[in-house]
């Protein structure tokens, strides 16, 4: 650095060396470090004077800042340096991150991992057991069989030489004869059929084999040719159609007939299903004192009755005054309405004559009617009659006309007010018992008891069922106006896909018909596939019981077991139900020759579904598909990868098609401007899904709107989404009511159906609000109903959609936070109606759930510990609900049951009377089934001994309420292993049972089975064959008397619907009404009845399609069955003869209707000794059963043993042998190794290599054939075949012993 000399001047010009211009020079001020030897001098010096050097002072600020940049440079160095640490850290840090995760994910793999390999270990463990039992078992069975055997053969040893000495003696007698010159008649040149070959039947030479020794069951091949009995008539579909659910019914098989009439029949009228007896009352002037009186004093002993088993009561009343008013409600109410009542004096008014019109005129059948004259006090009938006026003298005789069948009650009285009411009464309360409920005229604690009878020991809610029944029903109809047959298509192609297949996946967005689509496929399949037994589930709002996983499992494994009539064996434990629910559904459907489908609606609104219903992700049996429904946006990302029909939204044709339908029923016009608007409107997937576009079409249509068609269309528009819709929907229903107070009533309702748990009965709602009369809550809800924001289902008001509730929320309740207010307003209400003694089922069901929901546990723990309320939800199966409350509580298992203990002693204490001390007996048995289903056995010893001790005490030692608890507490016995003084219980019971019921009685069958059970525990299988067998008898002989699933009265109602239809000119539908009355005739035995409908449906057809006509034969095949019925098999053959005739000119070669004619032809061939002329028949049958089904389909091996069986009755072995080999080959194959199927066909065998002389290979065959029996699933009627056969044909259920005609073997 040079000094201060060498700086330039300010101003100087400075020039640039580079050849760049110059720049003038500027004072720049710089800092120069000072030298040592100058500061050194300067510091002795002294302090320096003002007047310092430059020199000095700029070397000391240069050297400051040279520090300072040197400071400020390694400051920079390690700033960066650090920076570039924390960097690296910070990628470190992540990396770990990401490894941290992985490892995560593969312990919680390993987790899974494991405890499926532990429950692999605890299955394995218990495989382990079962096979060393079954080998103990095996090895005992084994030396029976041999001893057995060896005394089989002896035994048929010395038959045969009895019967060479008897040969050998009637030759000598034929020699002697020839030789005295005398002629012997050939019986083989006759061909009368008194001189055929008689053929061996069961009991004689194959006595061992059809049980005499081993104490089996007749062989299904052996005893008798496979599906001979006779079935009954056919139902027709179409002018040629296949014989469709009812062709091939048995009158005994009531399970598959009432199946069947629910499939074909059309839907029954809301007010046949409904759970609310809805009493429609028309009444005048003169007699609205005796209505006051019978409402008052009268109607709440209905009501209370009606509750007591279930059901709702609601009076129905429209004021004469108001009744023009409410004249479309009148009539809805009336086609609802479960009985109708007219109290007439002498005068009618038109709304009068209107009402009795519709109810009483035009469907006299529909309900039944009940007729209160009047005829005034204390006078003669001539007098009553002539104070008649014109008006009610000629609406009287119009009643009298159209009441051709008599069913219109009239109840004639000239007494007082009072007494009128009281034979009002006595007349419903006798209807309401006999006609809508079934009941006969008993105390109403007789009805439980049978029920309970009728169910077993498993529990489920009939409300549950009838809920589903009408969920379908009504999305059915829902679903009329849409097109879905590209995916009924896709859905077809994918159930018929080969398995393994997984679940399907039917997807889309909220509101685009995904319920409309499975609902409308389920019903088609019912059509046109009556072999496949489908079970659906449609699931409701998320916090419902529809909604429930534990209810929804078990309610399908019930279904299932019906099914296969039974419904015992079903744990009552949450976590079992859902564990066991696959072994049934695969145990259960190796014994069904065609599909189950089980179909799951909405499944992701059940909570946690993806962890309830761990099933879904196992391998599925081949014979079963799932079929379940999603929404997009929160369908489980595991369940993603399913085979999936996805609904598209509705394209413009579509949406145009269901507005013009509904406009053109309701007489509204759109203007082209206006399609064209909505057309531009419904472009997004949000405005083109199926409920947007119904919804619309309502808005746009509904009458009791005062906005114009204009107005109404531009509100529509502006709404984006189908909430905002539903809100649009709310403001217009709002409108029309004239004040504050019925708009507030409007709103108020709606909000307590939002916050209740399963919505609101109509009873509910008048009891909550007083002020409001019936004729405008039912206007109201008629009116929501159309705008399908509610609907009535099982008696209750709820949302018909998830979007409406959504709405209600938005709009009414500030998104859902002011629920608090309106669920504190249901507990007051459900609070003030729980009594000590009796609580409804709607109690039960609503007040633990709300006070769940206000975290009200204190409260919550009250209401459990109301024994009443826990004994509702118990028997009703609402176990996991019950567990649920009682976990919220905060209690365990062991403290519940010291909570009920004490609950028991304390109400112990208040009971006096006879009835108190049975209802006492009921709650300690309840308690104790409680106990011993959450696996306290010892603690549940204790209150079923009470039980047992008040009961004997109270009602008597034999009363069959001491029965029932003999049974319940055996049943404990059982769990403990305490087999001794369980069969004691058991024995006791059935003693009990046989004196009060007599031999044949369900109550006897149940305990029968038990024992059985208890006997195969034991390894007692000789005594629990012979008890199981008793009890099957006893349960065909029950089902066939009464009717399984209230089998007659759903005929009944179904012959009495279509004998109306009947009554017109000639057509194809008439005779085809014919037909199906004929059938349903037979079905309840009144064999002359089915003869005259079937005769007149064939005559009919033959005048409308001609005499060669399918369906003519339909009806010829029908009268061949009734014949056989009545053992008529001449002209039996001739109309079968007939009917094969028609079609075989008709029908393809292969159609299954000509096949099924075959069949019945040649066993009725077979059942008259026609041998020779069967054969052809079943060879030709099973050549078209061969190109129908394919050669590896069940229904060809049951063609084969057909077949075979006939071959071996003409002694040709040889043939008959390949025949049994191929089909037992295509039953393992098919059914499985241990298909009952295939037990039967090596019976068969065993039976032929027999009479070969091949006894080692018949014991083998025989000894596996027992194998196969020893392994079926212990259901309650035992080795019960399936319902349906392969090719749909139904088995008969009674015994062989029991069959019209001759048994026939090998």
């Amino acid at each position: 650095m040079g000094t201060a000399s060498s700086l330039v001047s300010p101003g100087d010009v400075i020039e640039d060396g580079y050849g760049a211009e110059g720049g003038e020079a500027c004072e720049i001020p710089v800092e120069v470090k000072p030298k040592a030897r100058l500061l050194r001098s300067s510091f002795r010096r002294g302090p320096r004077g003002i007047g310092a050097s430059f020199k000095s002072t700029g070397s000391v600020e240069l050297e400051y800042a040279a520090e300072y940049e040197r400071l400020r440079k390694e400051y920079e160095i390690f700033r960066v340096s650090k920076n570039n640490e924390i960097s690296s850290m910070q990628k470190k840090e992540a990396k770990l991150d990401e490894e941290n995760k992985r490892l995560r994910a593969e312990l919680q793999a390993l987790q899974k991992t494991y405890q499926k390999i532990l429950r692999e270990k605890e299955s394995a463990l218990e495989a382990k057991y079962q096979a060393m039992e079954r080998a103990a078992t095996f090895e005992h069975d084994r030396d029976k069989v041999k001893r057995q055997f060896k005394i089989f053969r002896e035994t048929k040893e010395k038959e045969i030489q009895d019967l060479l000495r008897a040969k050998r003696d009637l030759e000598s007698k034929l020699q002697q004869l020839q030789a005295q010159g005398i002629q012997l008649y050939d019986p083989a040149d006759s061909d009368s059929d008194d001189n055929r070959t008689s053929i061996t039947n069961a009991g004689t030479q194959c006595e061992f084999w059809s049980g005499g020794m081993l104490g089996s069951e007749p062989s299904m091949g052996s005893m008798m040719q496979l599906q001979q009995s006779h079935r009954g008539p056919e139902f027709a579909h179409s002018l040629i159609d296949v014989e469709g659910p009812f062709a091939n019914v048995s009158r005994d098989d009531w399970d598959a007939a009432v199946a069947s009439l629910l499939q074909v029949s059309p839907h029954v009228s809301q007010a046949l299903w409904s759970n609310t007896v809805r009493c429609y009352l028309i009444y005048t002037q003169e007699t609205k004192a005796e209505l006051q009186a019978f409402i008052q004093t009268h109607s709440p002993g209905l009501k209370r009755f009606c509750e007591s088993l279930g059901h709702f009561y609601l009076n129905v009343c429209f004021p004469e005054e108001k009744a023009a008013l409410y004249a479309e409600d009148r009539k809805m109410e009336i086609e609802r309405s479960s009985v109708c009542v007219l109290l007439l004096k002498s005068s009618v008014s038109s709304c009068v004559v209107e009402d009795v019109e519709e109810a009483f005129v035009k469907s006299p059948d529909s309900r039944p009617l009940l007729l209160y004259l009047k005829t005034g006090e204390r006078k003669g009938e001539c007098e009553g009659a002539s104070s008649l006026s014109p008006a009610t003298r000629e609406l009287l005789e119009r009643v009298n006309n159209a009441d051709r069948t008599a069913k219109v009650k009239v109840v004639d009285h000239a007494g007082s007010t009072e007494d009128g009411a009281v034979l009002i009464y006595a007349q419903l309360e006798k209807i309401i018992k006999q006609e809508l409920l079934g009941l006969e005229l008993e105390e109403s604690g007789m009805v439980e008891e049978r029920e309970e009878a009728d169910s077993g020991d498993v529990l489920w809610d009939l409300h549950d069922e009838q809920e589903q029944t009408e969920a379908y029903q009504h999305i059915c109809s829902a679903a009329a106006n849409l097109s879905f047959q590209k995916y009924i298509n896709g859905l077809n192609d994918m159930v018929a896909a080969p398995p393994p297949t997984p679940p399907l996946l039917v997807s889309g967005g909220p509101g685009s018909g995904k319920s409309l689509l499975l609902a409308k496929w389920i019903e088609l399949q019912q059509k046109h596939s009556p072999n496949t037994l489908i079970l659906y589930h449609f699931v409701g709002r998320p916090l419902s019981t529809s909604a429930e996983p534990v209810l929804i499992i078990k309610r399908l494994t019930v279904k299932l077991l019906q099914h296969f009539w039974s419904i015992s064996g079903l744990s009552m434990d949450p976590c079992k139900v859902l564990e066991e629910f696959p072994r049934w559904l695969e145990r259960l459907s190796a014994r069904h020759h065609g599909n189950i489908i089980i179909v799951i609606d909405s499944i992701d609104q059940i909570q946690n579904a993806e962890r309830h219903m761990k099933w879904l992700i196992d391998p599925l049996p081949p014979n079963v598909r799932v079929l379940v429904s999603v929404n997009v946006e929160t369908c489980p990302q595991a369940w993603r990868l399913w085979p999936t029909l996805h609904l598209d939204p509705l394209n413009h044709r579509e949406v145009k098609n269901v507005i013009n339908t509904l406009c053109v029923n309701t007489d509204t016009k759109l203007s082209k401007d206006q399609e064209k608007k909505l057309e531009r409107h419904c472009r997004s997937a949000s405005t083109c899904n199926a409920l947007y576009v119904s919804l619309m079409a309502r808005i746009l249509t509904h009458s009791r709107s005062s906005w114009s068609l204009e107005k109404t269309l531009n509100q529509c528009v502006s709404c984006l989404d189908t909430v905002a819709l539903y809100r649009l929907s709310l403001k217009m229903a709002l409108e029309p009511l004239y004040t504050d107070r019925e708009k507030k009533v409007m709103k108020e309702l709606l909000c307590l159906v939002c916050a209740s748990h399963n919505g609101i009965s109509e009873s509910e709602v008048l009891e909550m609000f007083p002020e409001l009369s019936f004729p405008a809550l039912s206007s109201l809800l008629c009116s929501l109903d159309r705008l399908l924001i509610i609907t009535l289902s099982c008696g209750l008001i709820r949302f018909q959609h998830l979007q409406a509730c959504e709405a209600v929320m938005q709009e009414f309740l500030d998104g859902g936070r002011c629920c608090t207010l309106y669920r504190e307003k249901l507990i007051h209400y459900f609070s003030q109606q729980l009594s000590q003694n009796s609580v409804t089922w709607r109690v039960a069901d609503e007040l633990p759930w709300l006070l769940q929901q206000q975290e009200d546990r204190s409260k919550l723990q009250l209401s459990l510990l109301n024994l009443f309320v826990s004994q509702n939800l118990y028997k009703r199966g609402h176990f996991s609900e019950l567990l649920a409350y009682w976990q919220f509580v905060g209690k365990d298992k062991v403290s519940m049951a010291a909570e009920y203990f004490d609950a028991l002693k304390e109400f112990e204490r208040s009971c006096e009377s006879e009835e108190s001390m049975s209802r006492l007996a009921n709650l300690y048995e309840t308690l104790g089934r409680f106990l011993k289903d959450l696996g306290l056995l010892s603690q549940a010893v204790a209150p079923l001994q009470r039980s047992l001790e008040i009961r004997e005490t109270a009602l008597d030692p034999d009363h069959p309420s001491v029965a029932q608890s003999l049974h319940q507490l055996a049943g404990v016995y059982v769990q403990c292993r305490k087999f001794g003084n369980a069969e004691q219980l058991y024995k006791q019971a059935l003693d009990i049972c046989e004196n009060a019921y007599g031999a044949e009685h369900c109550s006897v069958a149940r305990e029968l089975d038990s024992l059985s059970l208890l006997y195969q525990k034991q390894n007692k299988y000789e005594q629990a064959e012979k008890l199981r067998k008793r009890s099957v008898k006893i349960r065909q002989k029950m089902a066939r008397q009464k009717g399984h699933m209230y089998g007659f009265t759903l005929l009944r109602r179904r012959a009495l619907q279509l004998e109306e239809l009947t009554l017109g000119k000639d057509s194809a539908d008439c005779a085809k009404t014919l037909n199906e009355l004929g059938v349903l005739y037979y079905l309840q035995n009144n064999l002359d009845a089915a003869k005259m409908f079937l005769t007149r449906s064939l005559e009919m057809r033959q005048r409308v399609y001609g005499a060669d006509h399918p369906d003519c034969a339909q009806s010829l095949n029908n009268l061949a069955a009734l014949h056989c019925e009545r053992r008529d098999y001449e002209s039996a053959e001739q109309l079968y003869e007939r009917a094969l005739d028609i079609r075989k000119r008709a029908l393809a070669p292969d159609h299954p209707s000509l096949a099924y004619t075959l069949k019945h032809l040649a066993m009725l061939y077979k059942r008259r000794g026609k041998l020779e002329k069967a054969v052809p028949l079943y060879e030709l049958a099973l050549e078209i059963r061969e190109k129908s089904f394919g050669p590896k389909h069940p229904s060809v091996a049951t063609a084969l043993v057909n077949l075979a069986v006939l071959y071996c009755q003409l002694k040709k072995h040889g043939e008959a042998l390949p025949l049994y080999e191929r089909a037992l080959k295509v039953y393992e194959d098919s059914l499985g190794r241990l298909h009952p199927r295939v037990g039967e066909t090596l019976k068969n065998l065993a039976v032929l290599s027999y009479e070969e002389g091949d006894f080692e290979k018949a014991a083998e065959l025989y000894k596996r054939a027992m194998e196969i029996k020893e392994t079926e699933p212990s259901l309650v009627c035992g080795k019960s075949m399936s319902r349906h056969s392969s090719n749909g044909d139904t088995l008969s259920l009674r015994s062989p012993a029991l069959l019209p005609h001759t048994p026939s073997h090998c």
